[in-house]
């Protein structure tokens, strides 16, 4: 990698630069003498170990809710749990031969295989712990896909399904759930972990079986296919009832799995399989409230149930037909570039206004040369001359016969791709201003009186009212002020008992708990961070009883722990975002209170953590062994391997679920400091324009618009030097990010960018959203409007349900309590 990425700068300084460094004693008509060639060198070298290539091809990445159905299946399990599948398989088929004589699993009906799966429940019922354990692996091996008797990994997976809806059918999900309840409780297997001085795959065999089992249910009925029988789709929809509205229980299954985040967390439970936890609540709350196609219908159906008018796009479908943009260059090839053409340069006046329409029309990014990175603005100067230079070449494009090729002019869409949106805070912000100007006095919230204003102000405001946008958001925040004002005349609000609701209620008052877990187990995982004496073991489910001996045993290892990171970060990234997006949708103050634990947890600066590395490295890393995943390993003889094999790894462009997770992370962290003044000046404080700004070499549109959009947000904050040495990064922002009208992002003048009011944004937001907890979850201490009854007689006449050993101890109670006790009356008709 070291001579890959010192091969491609290699060629730059070759013949033109030498002169101009042969010549440093001359005066020369330039702003700044060229770099010495140590300092130059330096550059580079610190470019190729902090960037890699600059060369980044289009990555054809398409986002969704999970990968592939075999790629998520495969994460489930670790490279060192591979010998326990022919375990599996072994306890299946001694049981199965014993009761089924000379015939295999595909060569039952029906009713023979739900009659041998209920005698496998039987054997559920057992004390003995291996029997319930071999009898566990038995439904394992079931749930798999039966693979010793299938010939290709299509039959597999077909058998997996088929199987987990049978066994879903016959109740096995709700027995292995008494299991897990077991085994989390298991106080002996808890305390022989603590004492261990390393935990191993072997402290987890039993719940690792058990969340095996349960996740492949979940998964396989969850993920939809055309070719569905109807049995099959009624079975999904009783089951996602089942996993969000409980019946025997008083709490979701979902809330279970925090509870063994948590645990896990606290150093109570270090023997618990955290990477399948994770993937299973994710997959459990994928499933029940439902993924991002489903929230954006919800969304729409909930707008127009609140009388709004509908979205003046579908963000999905235009992030898909986004492209990507080149990432911008770096200074010492600008400087490079500048100095052979500082001769004849050709000095122009300043371009008009068409002149930049052509510009802002065409992809900037498609030039050569850019703007000096912000890391390094010695060279400001050439920088903006560098980018003056670049609208005089596009100015006279028209008139040059060389024309790019039809196609990328087709592909690239006319116009901006978002419509501009402007908040009811921004028009009265706006008359405010006008109102001040010219006729000296403002009117409060009134958008509607325009009298004295000048003609163009008018129409100013009309335009601002064409493209009002009014959120959920705004609604509820209106009608929570309204139940606040008046609780006795509105009365009971009717709050719909959805999956969200009931999950937000259940994790209410451990939320904090649960955020602080995920992201300490985050933090574990990130590859940027340090192992620390302090910090959790999350590999406890990846390493062997025995460790590596051998290279390539070691070697494989190193593997299987990157991976087992990489499917942490990316189960903890998705679930987050899916409970910030859900609950924003059911209720803002319920999105409000996990963002501010989220962010008293630390976790803006944690997400900046995880991108300040090499992130084209993370998203091309090959941390896998396709020849070792499930399905494929079942049902292929495996080949030898080899450190060569091993290190060249597969052939993708890059890795699905490091480009996902990095994504998630930072649609998170937009979701965290939108319109949070606060929140974007943490942004400014742990310096994330040069870290943001990196993760612009990933070409891939999602990626880049999520970065350009944290970059919108604190372009104001970060100076107009920054702004005129990053001009290339403000057209990609103007170019990929929906305009507010009237949001002069790019100058700093924002009237809501006062720094003193940071600290009472924060506390005043922390107070609606007690409030709003309060009212709607306190139901039973908030009694300040119950009647109250006065009348003695009622009061002492009332029946009370007593306890059944009360009429026991009635006697002694009464001994004990009333006339062992003596009776000062004279207090008492004193306090009277």
């Amino acid at each position: 990698m070291e001579a890959a990425g010192g091969a491609a700068p290699a060629p730059a300084p070759a013949p033109a630069p030498a002169p101009a460094r042969a010549r440093p004693a001359q005066p020369q008509p330039q702003p700044q003498p060229p770099p010495q060639p140590k300092s130059r060198e330096l550059f580079r070298n610190q470019r190729k170990e902090s960037e890699g290539s600059v060369d980044c091809p289009n990555l054809e990445f398409e986002y969704g809710d999970a990968d592939g159905h075999s790629a998520e299946l495969a994460e489930l399990y670790s490279y060192t749990e591979e010998p326990e599948l022919s375990t599996n398989r072994r306890c299946f088929e001694e049981d199965f031969h014993a009761q089924v004589q000379g015939r295999r699993w595909l060569e039952l009906d029906e009713a023979q295989q739900k009659a041998y799966v209920m005698h496998l429940l039987d054997g559920l019922e057992v004390v003995n712990r291996d029997k319930r354990l071999r009898v566990a692996r038995a439904i394992l091996y079931l749930a798999q896909g039966v693979f010793g008797d299938c010939d290709n990994e299509g039959d597999v997976l077909h058998w997996s399904r088929h199987n987990s809806f049978l066994l879903y059918r016959l109740g096995t999900f709700t027995a292995f759930l008494e299991l897990l309840n077991m085994e989390i409780d298991n106080s002996q297997a808890c305390s022989s972990a603590l004492r261990k001085p390393a935990i191993s795959l072997a402290d987890s065999t039993e719940l690792r079986v058990l969340l095996s089992v349960m996740y492949l249910m979940v998964e396989n009925i969850r993920v939809e296919q055309e070719v569905d029988p109807p049995e099959w789709k009624t079975c999904r929809e009783t089951f996602r009832m089942e996993l969000s509205f409980p019946v025997h229980t008083e709490e979701p299954f979902a809330l279970l799995l925090f509870t063994m985040v948590t645990k896990f967390c606290s150093g109570h439970a270090p023997h618990f399989p955290m990477k399948k936890v994770l993937l299973l609540l994710w997959k459990v709350l994928l499933f029940t409230l439902g993924g991002f196609e489903a929230l954006q219908a919800m969304k729409v159906q909930k707008r127009e149930e609140l009388g709004l008018p509908p979205l003046p796009e579908d963000s999905i479908q235009v992030m898909r037909s986004m492209r990507a943009a080149s990432p911008p260059t770096y200074s010492i090839e600008l400087m490079e570039q500048q100095q052979q053409k500082r001769g004849h340069r050709s000095r122009r006046p300043l371009v008009k206004q068409d002149s930049l329409d052509i510009y802002n029309e065409r992809d900037p990014f498609k030039n050569d040369e850019a703007g000096v990175d912000e890391e390094e603005n010695d060279d400001v100067d050439s920088g903006i001359e560098g980018e003056l230079d670049l609208m005089e070449r596009d100015a006279i494009i028209p008139v040059m016969p060389a024309q790019r090729p039809p196609i990328e002019r087709v592909s690239f869409p006319k116009g901006l791709p978002w419509a501009p949106k402007v908040r009811q805070k921004d028009i009265e912000h706006f008359l405010e201003a006008s109102r001040n100007k010219f006729i000296g006095f403002t009117l409060g919230q009134d958008t509607e009186t325009l009298i004295g204003l000048p003609r163009p102000i008018h129409e100013s405001v009309k335009t601002l009212k064409q493209h009002k946008y009014v959120s959920i958001s705004d609604v509820q925040i209106k009608n929570e002020e309204e139940l606040e004002k008046c609780p006795m005349s509105l009365g009971e609000e009717e709050v719909q008992e959805t999956p969200c609701e009931i999950l937000y209620r259940a994790m209410l008052y451990n939320l904090p708990q649960y955020m602080i877990a995920l992201l300490k187990i985050l933090l574990a995982a990130a590859p940027t961070s340090k192992a620390k004496t302090d910090s959790i073991n999350i590999l406890a489910d990846v390493l062997p009883e025995e460790m590596p001996i051998t290279v390539l045993q070691s070697m494989k290892l190193g593997i299987d722990v990157n991976r087992h990171k990489e499917i942490i970060v990316k189960s903890i990234s998705a679930l987050l975002l899916l409970l910030l997006k859900h609950f924003k949708l059911n209720h803002i103050y319920q999105f409000e209170y996990v963002s501010q634990h989220l962010v008293f947890a630390n976790c803006i600066p944690l997400i900046l953590k995880f991108f300040n590395q090499n992130i084209m490295s993370y998203i091309t890393a090959k941390n896998s062994i396709s020849v070792l995943d499930y399905p494929h390993c079942t049902v292929y003889d495996l080949p030898e391997l080899t450190a060569e094999s091993l290190e060249a790894g597969d052939n993708n462009q890059f890795c699905w679920r490091n480009l996902f997770s990095c994504i998630n992370l930072l649609r998170i962290l937009n979701k965290l400091t939108k319109w949070k003044h606060s929140r974007t000046m943490m942004l400014v404080v742990f310096k994330s324009a040069p870290i943001l700004k990196r993760a612009l070499k990933v070409k891939q549109a999602m990626m880049q618009l999520y970065v350009l959009k944290l970059l919108k947000i604190q372009t104001k904050y970060l100076g107009r030097q920054w702004r005129k040495s990053n001009m290339k990064t403000m057209s990609a922002i103007y170019q990929k990010v929906r305009h507010r009208m009237n949001d002069d992002w790019a100058y700093g003048n924002d009237i809501d960018a006062r720094p003193w009011d940071f600290q009472a944004e924060e506390c005043t937001l922390r107070a609606n959203i007690e409030a709003f907890n309060s009212r709607r979850y306190d139901k039973p201490q908030d009694s300040e409007f119950a009647p109250v009854d006065n009348c003695l007689q009622s009061v002492l006449g009332q029946r009370l349900e007593l306890p059944e050993d009360f009429h026991y101890s009635y006697e002694l109670w009464l001994e004990r309590e009333v006339f062992s006790q003596p009776i000062r009356w004279e207090e008492l008709l004193h306090y009277q």
